[in-house]
């Protein structure tokens, strides 16, 4: 199985990016989108001058629990930048949820409280609510991430959109929003509370 494939059967339909879509990530911004694969593992991420941005993580069933997930970040974090994700809101029924979400806060991570994230997928045309995650080595503020998660939109998830879908992806001011007035309860502590 190629490394599209592995991310095509793990992740959603509504989340995934056309193949064709991340290799011309790959070979036309290659100086910021990147993957690193093995047998057990597939990341994409773009590293930009002030952050990073983990786009796809998969690692392989039979070596979940390995440390593999843990060793991906670590190599991340060793450049000192802030790092941010999408992952979907929390699902009571899916255990995997769940999981992620406990290994991303043991990793660190925040969750985004006051950014607001609901892109229309283009596969589906269904409305697509995601939660931002992300990871402050030098205490980055919420705006700090707002603005790189605007950044990181433009550039890599509508790069060609038109060109590639036949048609674009919503603007970034339609997609993210910031309000230090309508401050989200935690995804971590909603998670915990359910685990009681």
């Amino acid at each position: 199985m190629n490394w599209y494939e592995k991310l095509s059967k793990y992740f959603p339909i509504e989340e995934m990016k056309s193949k064709e879509h991340m290799e011309l990530l790959l070979k036309e911004k290659a100086d910021v989108y990147f993957k690193d694969e093995s047998e057990e593992h597939v990341l994409m991420y773009a590293e930009f001058d002030h952050f990073l941005f983990i786009d796809y993580v998969y690692v392989a069933a039979k070596t979940r629990g390995q440390g593999i997930g843990g060793k991906l970040i670590d190599k991340l974090k060793k450049r000192a930048k802030p790092i941010l994700l999408e992952v979907e809101p929390l699902q009571y029924e899916d255990s995997d949820s769940q999981k992620r979400l406990r290994f991303y806060e043991k990793q660190g991570f925040q969750h985004a409280k006051m950014i607001g994230y609901n892109r229309r997928s283009l596969a589906t045309a269904e409305e697509n609510p995601m939660e931002i995650l992300y990871w402050a080595p030098n205490g980055e503020t919420e705006e700090e991430i707002f603005a790189a998660m605007r950044d990181m939109y433009e550039q890599i998830h509508t790069y060609k959109d038109k060109q590639l879908y036949g048609e674009s992806y919503q603007e970034s001011d339609e997609v993210l929003t910031f309000s230090k007035d309508t401050e989200k309860d935690s995804i971590f502590d909603t998670l915990k509370e359910n685990q009681k």
